[in-house]
This record gives C-alpha cells, sequence and structure tokens, in this order.
C-alpha cells in the first residue's frame, strides 16, 4: 500500500485555497490526514473533501505538529511568519506567495521546467507568480531546443489574480454598468468591467510594476539564466478567470515556425489551439478549468529574422497556482523528498 501523508492547506478558503482541496482529491494525492488553516475570521467553516465536511480552523503555534506536507496560499506576509515555523517542526511547505520566490536557498519549481530543483529543498519550496508559470511552460521546450535571447511579452490578466473578490467585483460592476449605475471599486482602484488598465502593483523607479519585474526576476531563476533579456507589459483586462499572454521571443538563429509547432505539441502541460482558416485560437474562456497552458498563434516576427511570436492562454488559479503546486508535491511524493531535511 503506498505512503500517505498529513496534509494541511494554509488559506484554505480562499480562491486557490478551494482549488487545492478540489485538486487534492481530484489528483488522489495520498493524504493519512487534512488539516484545513486560515485566519480566525475564517475559523469554524466546513469545506468539503471526498464528501466529508472539515471544520477550518485558524492558523496558531500548534497548527504544524505532525503535518509532512503544508501547501500555502494565504498571502506573502502570513507566509513569512508561519512557513519558517512549519519547517522547523518538520514539514515541507509548498509557498504560493512572493515571499521566497527571490531567495537563493529556496528552489523556485515549475515541474515541467525545472523539476530537479523541488529536490533539494530545506522545507520550503516556492511556487512562482501565475504570469510567470504560464510563460515558462510555453517557451522551455523552445528555450531547450535553441536557447532564447530576448523575451518581450505582454499579459492580459483576469480578475481571479487578484482572488474570489475581486471576480466577484466585476461581475456586479458589469451589472451595475448596465444598468446605468456608477460602478463601485474595492479589490482594484479602476472599475475593471468594460475596462483596462495597468497592472496595479506598484511601479519602481524605472516604471515597471511588482507584476511585471516578478516576470523577469523568476523567469531568471527558473531557467538558470541570470541574465536572459525580457520586457514584460501586465495589463488588467476584464476576464473572470484565466491569463493570456502575448509573447514575442528571439533567438541567435532562425528558429522554423513547424519546428516550433511540433516541439510545443509534444511538450507536457501544453495544448496547442490553433485553427487558421477559423482563426481560431486559445481563448481564457476556454482555459478556464483546463489543467494545460493553451498554445497557439505560432508565426515567425515579421520584423526580425530570428524572432517568433506565440499566444496563450492558461487558468490562472489552475495551473497558474493550485495545480502547479500540487504538482510539486506529486514530485515530492515520487522521488520521496517529503522530508525537510536537506536534499543533495
Amino acid at each position: 500500500m503506498p505512503e500517505a501523508y498529513r496534509v494541511a492547506i494554509m488559506g484554505a478558503t480562499g480562491a486557490v485555497g478551494t482549488e487545492l482541496l478540489e485538486l487534492l482529491e481530484e489528483r488522489n494525492f495520498p493524504i493519512k490526514e487534512l488539516t484545513l488553516l486560515a485566519s480566525p475570521r475564517s475559523a469554524g467553516k466546513e469545506l468539503l473533501f471526498k464528501g466529508q465536511p472539515i471544520t477550518v480552523k485558524a492558523i496558531g503555534d500548534v497548527s504544524f505538529t505532525d503535518i509532512d506536507l503544508v501547501l500555502a496560499s494565504a498571502g506573502g506576509s502570513v507566509s513569512k511568519e508561519w512557513a519558517p515555523k512549519a519547517a522547523a517542526a518538520g514539514a515541507v511547505v509548498v509557498d504560493n506567495s512572493s515571499a521566497f520566490r527571490m531567495d537563493p536557498a529556496v528552489p523556485l519549481v515549475v515541474p515541467e521546467v525545472n523539476p530537479q530543483a523541488a529536490l533539494n529543498h530545506q522545507g520550503i519550496i516556492a511556487n512562482p507568480n501565475c504570469t510567470t508559470i504560464l510563460m515558462a511552460v510555453a517557451l522551455w521546450p523552445l528555450h531547450q531546443y535553441q536557447p532564447i535571447e530576448r523575451i518581450v511579452v505582454a499579459t492580459y490578466q483576469s480578475a481571479s489574480g487578484a482572488g474570489a473578490r475581486a471576480m466577484e467585483e466585476v461581475k456586479q460592476q458589469a451589472q451595475a454598468i448596465l444598468q446605468g449605475e456608477k460602478p463601485t471599486t474595492e479589490a482594484f482602484p479602476y472599475p475593471l468591467a468594460f475596462n483596462l488598465f495597468p497592472h496595479n502593483s506598484p511601479l519602481n523607479e524605472m516604471g515597471y510594476c511588482e507584476e511585471e519585474m516578478k516576470m523577469l526576476n523568476e523567469t531568471r531563476k527558473i531557467f538558470g539564466v541570470s541574465d536572459l533579456r525580457i520586457s514584460a507589459t501586465c495589463v488588467r483586462v476584464p476576464v473572470l478567470r484565466a491569463h493570456s499572454e502575448a509573447i514575442n521571443i528571439e533567438f541567435s538563429q532562425p528558429f522554423a515556425v513547424d519546428k516550433a509547432l511540433a516541439l510545443l505539441a509534444n511538450a507536457p502541460g501544453i495544448k496547442v489551439v490553433e485553427d487558421w482558416q477559423a482563426n481560431y485560437f486559445p481563448m481564457p474562456m476556454e482555459a478556464s478549468g483546463q489543467d494545460d497552458v493553451l498554445v497557439g498563434r505560432i508565426r515567425r516576427d515579421l520584423s526580425h529574422d530570428c524572432g517568433l511570436e506565440l499566444w496563450l492562454s492558461g487558468d490562472q488559479i489552475r495551473k497558474g497556482a493550485a495545480l502547479n503546486a500540487v504538482q510539486i508535491a506529486e514530485l515530492l511524493v515520487s522521488n520521496k523528498a517529503l522530508s525537510s531535511k536537506v536534499l543533495v
């Protein structure tokens, strides 16, 4: 009989937390005991797992006693406080916040790209940003065949990136606008329904927002190329769930479109969606709820002999967050590396 593990979800009542719960059941992750953790205001709620109600508990000093794995999606400040304590208690933490992503001692992992990095953890493994994960899955097969020299990406990011409350806000704004009323805003600085605006994360002195810098720094770390040239423009769009990205890729030599298509069609985690006659390519509506990153509209860059263009859509909550975390956990289980001891 395969070994089963004591698992905790930290941030269990949020959009990613509830998706983690569904994925653990859907993928039949080997669980001996499941603990659901959240803030004190969410404590006492009940969530179903395999048809059985589980009561959510407030995170506290004894939350991680006898826990093997923590899947954390409760925000950076919560992770900074509790992830090290969970690791010290003997658990392995797969953290979905930005708290540890750029820590040199913490692996930043996309299983389709750098699975070996997860096996050299010291109790904490970081889940990359959603836009970074989707781009990395799509570009890694091309980079392996011929190293990428430069990436220019524009993102079209859905409300789901800001959580369940933001998704509900867009619905309410759309209803208000259609009824001739002024929309209200709480989750975002501006109305997102029937609108779009540059990503609302803080700007640095160079004029790039935090989200754009995440794509640059995280992709360099995941690919293991510290000087990879990347420029990102991140935009919020009035889509409920699933992000899209327009990506321009530059190589040192020409890259045949047919070869790129073949590589992507055979790569894990990717579904090629292309029907040129019907002008049918990846759409967030069809990517929502899907495990694969939908990739298409692969074409030569007319302005550069060594450039390619592609378009993708991927479920931000699923592969962009919860699924990637569960895949990391599955990787640890299959390699018998679910231990917070330093592995070499």
